[in-house]
Parts: C-alpha cells; structure tokens; sequence
C-alpha cells in the first residue's frame, strides 16, 4: 500500500525519494499516525512533500489512493435517513408553477420553517412541496425546484437557488504551479508594476561606474546598486467551491501567474462573500482560519486587494447576518465587505462568469455596486483593465464601520 503510494506520487509530479518514504515507514511503526487515515495522512505529508506548492498534488493522489478506506470527517446527515434523500426522477416545472411557490419574508423564518418540518416528519416523501424529501417543490431537501430554499444531502448545486446548504462540502486548494496555456494573463497582470530599488546592492552599475571612474581620472571605481523589483503588494482574495468549481482551471492559471508576477503576493479563501473569518488551506478550512479583522491589521493600506468570485449567491448572504450558508455569521457579508474596502481602498472583483450575465443575478448586482463598479471580468483584458484601475483609483470612505 504505501509503496503503491509512492509510486502514484512520483508519477504525479511530487518530488519524494526513497529516503523520505522510510521516515514515513519509521513514524508509522512508532506509532504517530494515531491509526487513523486522518493521522497518517498529516505523518505522509509531513514526510514526503517538501515544498507547499505540491500540497494540492499530494491531496488529489492521497485522495484517490485511499478512496472508500474510511472518511476523514464525520457524516453531518446521520440525523436523516438516507432513504429519504433518494430521489427516483426529476420532475420538471412550468414557468406558472415556479411563480406561485411559496417565498419566505426572511431568513430566520425559513429556518424555523425548517426546525418544525424535521419536529413534524417521521417518514420519507417524494416530490411534495411540504415535507423534506426530493424532487418536488418544497423548500427542504434535494433534487427539488424551490427559489430558496435549503440544500440537504445533495453533492453539488442544480439550479443554484438555495440560500442555505446542510451538508459538509470539502474544498481543494488552488494549485499554483499550473502550465499557463497562453502568456497574455501574465501580460495583463504585468500592467500592475512599480518598480523599486531596494534590498543589497549586488547587481552591477554600468552608469554609475562610468560616472565614478570619469571622475577618479580613469582609475576604475566599480559601482552596485540593489535589484531593481516590483515592489507593489497584492492580497488575492479566492472565492473556492460551489458554483466557482466550473471556473477551477480559470482561477488556477491566474493563481498560477500572480505568484510568478508578484514577489509580495498574499492570499486566502473565502466561499460567496467574505465575512468574519477567511483561511489559507481548503483542507483546514474549520480549524485553521485568518481572523479578517486581523487581515486587516496586518497589511498596510499599500496592499491592493483583488477578489476572484462569480458574485452569484443568495442575496441573503450579502445583507442578512446568518445569511452565509456555511456558519453563523454575526454580520452580514457587506458590512464585511466594506471594512476590506475601507482599508484597503485599491480593489478590485474580478469574475469568471461572462459579462452580460452579470445584472441578471441580483447579488452580482450587488457587489457591483459596492465595488463601485471595478468589478473586470476574468480575461485578459479584462485582467488588463483591472491593473490599470488599481494603479490609479482610490475608493472614497464609507460610514460603514
């Protein structure tokens, strides 16, 4: 088995070696994995991966190795039975009959909703508009039409219309090394420059030691001066999962050239709109989180911020506290929102869903405007113009605190 994964490794394109694979062995027989696929996957990479960049590599290989062994975390669905989640058809809805479904004043009444059917319920239904079940057109369960209602036990959206999702979605991280199809992301990218001499002077004047040995009367005086770099900073923003898993290979092309373009280049996750707390590593997402807050006292008002997201949620997540559908959130995502923008006042959205589509979708609509309108779409040119905003504009202040 571990020879096995090994070898996948290697063939995957993460640089392990034999050494690596019998510290692996070593701490598996003294007992640090904890006997558990959770525990030796921590001990594996640990052992074999040496540079972060193959994080996401490893994952996907780990993932597959030992897919079916045993799951890494436990099933939030054991107080459902999971016959009442199978669905047998999907039934379709004329235009008239999604019209007069039911629609919630808000948030909080949806969820009581929710609490009483699962008191009420004893037994599993099928394409009813009431009662959690499936393929109907009630606002709880899965393979059914409901303008918003809430998610259970479903892998993935359909018509990406729930405000509320219950169940434990795993993200994977964006991997960074990704061969760039064409060079004109890292053309556009390449507009965002401003360059500084700092650091040791280890790169070779040829003016200045023409100037300097001019004035010695000949007597050669050879002149260093530090690096000439680009010294903007750049915190990239990365909306993961969800309706963003179609535009995958989109993000990772640009998460691929910024780290090639930026030499202070920063980044973090974040699902729909940011709020409390965002994180760095998708696999570690509910235990090792970055304190917003703390983001922003952390990077100076130097940093240009850039957000990666299709915008496309309930509007519930936007402006409602307890609207985001992963956590309860305290304060709603725009009250968020604008403390990023009020500190960090040079920002940009870039999105991967098309241009035209965007005032369709209510929460796009949204966070245009609170973008002020610099939201690009996620193409060169648009990556282009997104660059040269960012160089010039400065948001004005908002009240909003």
């Amino acid at each position: 088995m571990f020879i096995a994964l090994f070898l996948k490794l290697r063939r995957g394109g993460v640089p392990v070696s034999l050494t690596e694979l019998i510290a692996l062995l070593d701490c598996v027989k003294a007992g640090l994995a904890n006997e558990s696929l959770t525990g030796f996957y921590d001990i594996a990479r640990v052992c074999l991966v040496k540079d972060e960049r193959h994080y996401d590599r490893f994952d996907r290989i780990f993932g597959e190795h030992f897919a079916g062994i045993e799951s890494a975390f436990g099933n939030l669905m054991d107080t459902l039975p999971a016959d009442w989640l199978a669905h047998e058809a999907e039934r379709l809805f004329s235009r008239e009959e999604l019209e007069s479904l039911q629609r919630f004043s808000s948030l909080d009444e949806l969820l009581d909703t929710l609490r009483q059917r699962l008191e009420e319920q004893s037994e599993r239904h099928e394409g009813g508009s009431k009662w959690v079940g499936t393929g109907g057109t009630s606002p709880f369960g899965a393979a059914g039409t409901h303008p918003e209602g809430v998610r259970i036990g479903q892998q993935q959206g359909r018509n990406r219309s729930a405000v509320k999702v219950w169940d434990r979605r795993e993200f994977r991280n964006l991997d960074d090394t990704v061969e760039l199809g064409t060079r004109n992301i890292k053309m556009a990218l390449r507009r965002l420059r401003q360059f500084a001499r700092n650091g040791a002077p280890d790169e070779f004047d040829l003016n200045g030691t023409v100037q300097a040995t001019a004035e010695q009367a000949g007597l050669l005086d050879v002149k260093m001066v530090p690096a000439r770099r680009n010294a903007i900073k750049v915190i990239l923003c990365l909306d993961i999962g969800g309706s963003m898993d179609p535009h995958i290979a989109h993000c990772e092309t640009l998460f691929s050239a910024a780290r090639a373009e930026f030499k202070h280049l920063e980044h973090v996750y974040f699902h729909n709109c940011p709020y409390e707390r965002m994180w760095r590593d998708n696999r570690r997402r509910d235990h090792q989180t970055v304190n917003t807050l703390e983001l922003i006292r952390t990077y100076g008002r130097d940093y240009k911020l850039i957000f990666v997201g299709d915008a496309s949620m309930s509007p519930y997540e936007i402006t409602a506290p307890g609207g985001s559908v992963e956590h309860w959130n305290e304060e709603s995502g725009e009250v968020w929102m604008q403390r990023l923008l009020n500190h960090f006042s040079h920002a940009v959205w870039l999105n991967p869903e098309p241009e035209p589509y965007w005032q369709s979708v209510q929460s796009t609509r949204h966070i245009y405007q609170q973008m002020q309108g610099r939201m690009f779409a996620l193409t060169p040119r648009g990556i282009e113009s997104a660059m040269a905003s960012l160089l010039k504009r400065t948001a004005p202040p908002s009240v909003l605190v």
